[in-house]
């Protein structure tokens, strides 16, 4: 196998990672881990420079979802200790993302539990959007809404979203472990109906569901082939009252690896340090930064992030500035730090 450096230069080169590379990557020693960082950060900075994406969640539903995907605190029969809710009104959810906004985040991320929406929904969140770019013209708007159905998808970009989340989770092999209520193809079908409407694909994964070596490769792969601009890599959070309560398979220097073998698979795509980050990779976050270039402020959907301060100076501290700052001349530490929202729990398993 190559050097990390030598399978840098062959990808700067233009040169694609094999399955052979990635498994490389996701198996290296610990010992080897400064130098594979090192490798990783020149793509990264290849195609990012120094910057950091900040992006902020909008949690629009809460809860009672009917599908029973292990991982989830929402999912059907979930004892977790969760806030439930049906929608916000149009106006919290604009206050609620404009305090993302005054964080320095570019992209909010609107999501709501359940399947998929109904037609009357997919109408409600074009208002909201519609409302949140009457006020804020350049925010980049991201829908999470579940599986999609004959044009809502078009709907939605005509309403002014930018881009679709939908995640495959893990890999095709591993997909009826963990959910049963939908397929992967179902999934695969939702990205490809956001794509064909215009919306960019935000597809990502989540790892430590008990996932082979080979299971990650496989998915990040599918990821690549799919044509997701934006992978949001999750580190399963083992919330209590789920099937996966009590799961803890990752350590720090495994979810650095995880994402510097998504840099050196799909190097000029967003890679985001998604759920997890404060839990798995700890005192590593800033390292990770070295690899991946975006990033979550404050709160995710049923679980509490630190405090958007130390986001902040998270990005700073490691040299790095928050994307759209850098125009302006600003530090990461020049937007307002006072950001929580309604939505977030606690129910994390007990050493969380």
């Amino acid at each position: 196998m190559p050097t990390f450096d030598q399978l840098a230069d062959a990808v700067l080169a233009g040169t694609p990672a094999t399955e052979a590379d990635a498994l490389s990557v996701l198996t290296a020693p610990d010992d080897a881990l400064l130098p594979l960082v090192a490798a990783a950060a020149r793509l990264r900075r290849a195609h990012f420079g120094n910057t950091v994406k900040v992006n902020y969640l909008v949690n629009l539903k809460s809860g009672l979802c009917p599908e029973d995907c292990g991982y989830c605190s929402q999912r059907l029969g979930s004892g977790a200790d969760i806030l439930k809710y049906t929608w916000l009104k149009t106006d919290e959810a604009i206050e609620q993302a404009t305090a993302g906004l005054r964080g320095g985040a570019t992209r909010v991320c609107m999501v709501s539990s359940g399947r998929g929406p109904t037609d009357r929904d997919v109408e409600r969140v074009a208002g909201m959007v519609g409302a949140l770019k009457a006020e804020h013209p350049d925010v980049e708007v991201c829908a999470c809404l579940g599986l999609l159905k004959d044009g809502q998808a078009e709907r939605l970009r005509a309403a002014g979203v930018d881009a679709y989340n939908h995640n495959i989770n893990t890999a095709e092999s591993h997909h009826d472990d963990i959910v049963t209520t939908h397929t992967y193809a179902d999934r695969v079908d939702t990205v490809e109906r956001a794509q064909a409407a215009g919306l960019s694909a935000c597809s990502g994964l989540i790892a430590g569901l008990g996932e082979s070596d080979e299971q990650l490769v496989e998915a990040l792969f599918a990821l690549r082939d799919l044509g997701s601009d934006s992978i949001p890599v999750n580190f399963l959070m083992p919330f209590d009252g789920t099937p996966l309560e009590g799961t803890w398979d990752l350590s720090p220097a495994r979810c650095v690896k995880i994402l510097a073998m998504a840099r050196f698979v799909c190097p000029d795509k967003e890679i985001r340090i998604a759920g997890g980050r404060e839990m798995h990779l700890r005192s590593l976050q800033g390292l990770a930064l070295h690899v991946a270039n975006s990033i979550f402020l404050g709160d995710y959907l049923t679980s509490e992030g630190q405090a958007a301060e130390a986001d902040l100076e998270l990005i700073r501290d490691n040299g790095f500035v928050v994307l759209g700052a850098e125009d302006a001349g600003a530090g990461a530490g020049s937007h307002d730090p006072s950001i929580r929202r309604r939505g977030a729990g606690t129910a994390l398993a007990p050493n969380a």
